[in-house]
């Protein structure tokens, strides 16, 4: 069996102290096979939050892949580095950004969803651009045969339901061509409330996956991350919560994405 952990929205600048530690301890006790980390490491994209973040996810006892979130990208303050150059405060974490992971069984496939621009005003919604999705596509077209296909962004690539909204453009678009290459669920984060909820595309079902946050930054649901469980053809999805309910099962399906 494959275990993952998948966290999000971290936001170092607005943390939970006791929340992070629990997460360390629970990824140094249960050994994860990997962690997925869906963007928003930090609160304001200061070089103090990355360093800080960067060091938290370089000190967990497993392989990481992190997103770019949109707290990750400077705003009003720093004009010029938000458009010609963005990530630069992610240096230190480089080699864990966009990494595909190959598992047992299982491919991680990173998507992004930010933009340093959008022709709207709120531009800390969702963007998937055609040049990231074309990658996505053909690392999906390059995973071992019978994989289990996780796509990783920040923000979901439809709304589901949740108090937070993506408003994702091209999302639409995004998940109808994921489906058609054959991908299980995409990971995300950003509405700070864990999900995860079936939807269907041209005959094949995806499975739209959220984690909840770490940080102070609350909404439905106390400080959480997700565990997913891929064994045998099938996976399932726990939200482990820090709270004195700390396991909640919330769905199981099978590998096949044939719509139910």
């Amino acid at each position: 069996m494959i275990r993952l952990f998948h966290v999000s929205d971290v936001h170092f600048g607005a943390e939970d102290v006791a929340a992070l530690r629990w997460f360390e301890e629970r990824v140094a006790d249960e050994k994860p096979d990997a962690v997925v980390m869906t963007g928003d490491l930090t609160m304001r994209a200061r070089r103090r939050e990355f360093e800080a973040g960067g060091k938290w996810l370089q000190g967990l006892a497993a392989p990481v892949t992190v997103e770019v979130g949109n707290h990750d990208i400077p705003y009003y303050w720093d004009p010029i580095g938000r458009f010609l150059n963005p990530y630069r405060r992610y240096k230190a974490l480089e080699r864990m950004i966009e990494r595909e992971l190959q598992l047992p069984g299982v491919t991680i496939v990173p998507l992004k969803t930010t933009a340093r621009a959008q022709w709207r005003m709120n531009w800390s919604k969702g963007m998937v651009d055609q040049r990231s999705l074309r990658q996505a596509l053909k690392q999906i077209a390059q995973a071992p045969k019978g994989n289990t296909i996780l796509v990783a962004g920040h923000h979901p690539l439809v709304d589901v339901g949740t108090r937070g909204t993506a408003k994702t453009l091209g999302g639409e678009d995004a998940l109808r061509r994921l489906a058609g290459a054959g991908a299980h669920a995409v990971l995300s984060g950003h509405v700070h409330d864990p999900f995860d909820v079936p939807v269907t595309r041209g005959g094949w079902t995806v499975r739209m996956i959220g984690a909840g946050t770490l940080s102070k930054r609350t909404r439905e649901t106390p400080p959480a991350f997700n565990e997913i469980r891929v064994e045998g053809g099938r996976f399932e999805t726990l939200i482990r919560t820090f709270s004195k309910q700390p396991k909640i099962p919330i769905s199981e399906t099978t590998r096949a994405g044939a719509a139910a």
